[in-house]
């Protein structure tokens, strides 16, 4: 067993070190409140989730397995430990989720490239050998590149506007002190827009579709989402008028195309406009800090997190709701988010929010500790002083 004193470290939002017992503590807690099932006997349907160790994806995987007894596949790509680092917080989480699920689970975890083609075919292997059938896909991934797995040409997302250059407002920190700051963001290229879409739209979603389906491993009633955006006129420059909104346009085409090709087995294919939250890869974007931030003070408990959200997906999937679909035939989450009042009120205060201002007007400290949470840090109840094991293996598995 390894005992390591470690810190944080990094910059930004970016840290270098996740705390494994801290990363534990938050799965338990998302596991806490996601409702069990009433019953418990018959085995669940089967689920191949893409994405499933952090964001949306976790909370997706931790509420079909815990409410839905759902059986699976779980696919990441983690970074283990080494000499210098911790294992990446994703590692850490996927391990307490199977601990979680225990002896009793059937559900594994692969840690791969969901974008290659061997991750694909290890992960059909599986699932033929010991399901037979998938009744849900789910696909969850937010990266910065990807490899081409017909031509091996790596794509590199951007964060950029289309069309003009853009000053974002953003919220950093200097220590425990929020400042209102801005970044001037040069308009993308035509090349920098279309590798982004490669990345970030529907391409790999629709190659895993495709895969079940060459397969023969798509279930009657099959039922495959993707998880989309849509977010406040505030953020819409940088966001979904921007390359990533772009990429979402990609991926909502996608569906549509996937949903006339599902028709005929049964299937169905749907984007799900999720509502904001403090992932990872949200904040890497410029302004959505300080919009969440907002947004949050605005809110305060009507705030959606990702489990929240979740529970409310699978009910739709499951059948235990009606679909909610817009004109568009997406899934829509963020109602709750966007709902008039609130976007007038969040308005408000981003029209007001400098750095003397944005203390009160936002909820700063609560965003700042959602982001040490992303990395199992400022988790209340672990004590970070004392050496923490952080040698822990991933899942027995496939």
């Amino acid at each position: 067993m390894t005992l390591r004193q470690i810190k944080p470290g990094g910059r930004g939002f970016l840290y270098v070190n996740s705390h494994p017992e801290g990363c534990a503590a938050v799965v338990d807690e998302l596991w806490k409140h996601t409702p069990a099932p009433v019953t418990a006997t018959a085995p669940g349907p089967v689920a191949l989730v893409i994405g499933s160790s952090a964001g949306y994806g976790l909370a997706a995987t931790v509420t079909a397995l815990r409410t839905h007894r759902m059986r699976g596949l779980g696919i990441a790509f983690e970074a283990p430990e080494t000499e210098r680092r911790t294992a990446s917080a994703g590692w850490y989480r996927t391990a307490r989720t199977a601990e979680l699920v225990g002896a009793d689970g059937d559900f594994a975890f692969l840690n791969a490239d969901a974008f290659s083609t061997g991750a694909k075919e290890r992960a059909l292997d599986h699932l033929a050998s010991r399901y037979g059938r998938v009744d849900y896909l789910i696909h969850s991934v937010a990266a910065p590149r990807r490899t081409d797995p017909a031509t091996g040409e790596v794509h590199h997302s951007v964060l950029k506007p289309l069309g003009s250059a853009y000053r974002a407002k953003t919220l950093q920190f200097d220590g425990n002190v929020p400042l209102v700051g801005s970044q001037e963001l040069e308009p993308a290229t035509d090349a920098e827009r279309d590798a982004t879409v490669r990345v970030m739209g529907g391409a790999d979603w629709r190659l895993w579709v495709d895969a079940l389906a060459g397969r023969g491993l798509i279930h009657a009633g099959f039922h495959t989402v993707a998880l989309s955006y849509v977010g406040s006129e505030l953020t819409a420059p940088i966001y979904r008028a921007g390359t990533i909104g772009a990429a979402k346009q990609h991926l909502e085409d996608t569906a549509r195309g996937l949903q006339r090709d599902l028709a005929p087995l049964g299937g169905q294919a749907h984007t799900v406009v999720a509502g904001a939250a403090v992932t990872q890869a949200s904040t890497a974007i410029p302004s959505v800090a300080l919009y969440t931030s907002l947004l949050h003070a605005v809110l305060g408990d009507g705030f959606q997190n990702t489990g929240r959200q979740a529970a409310v997906l699978w009910q739709q999937l499951t059948g235990a709701a009606p679909l909610q679909l817009d004109e568009q035939q997406r899934i829509r989450l963020d109602g709750w988010e966007l709902d008039d009042k609130v976007q007038d009120a969040v308005r408000e205060r981003w029209l007001a929010a400098t750095t003397g201002t944005v203390a009160a007007l936002g909820d700063t400290a609560w965003f700042r500790a959602q982001v040490g949470r992303l990395y199992g840090w400022d988790v209340p109840g672990i004590d970070y002083d004392a050496p923490s094991r952080t040698t822990v293996p991933w899942p027995t598995g496939i």
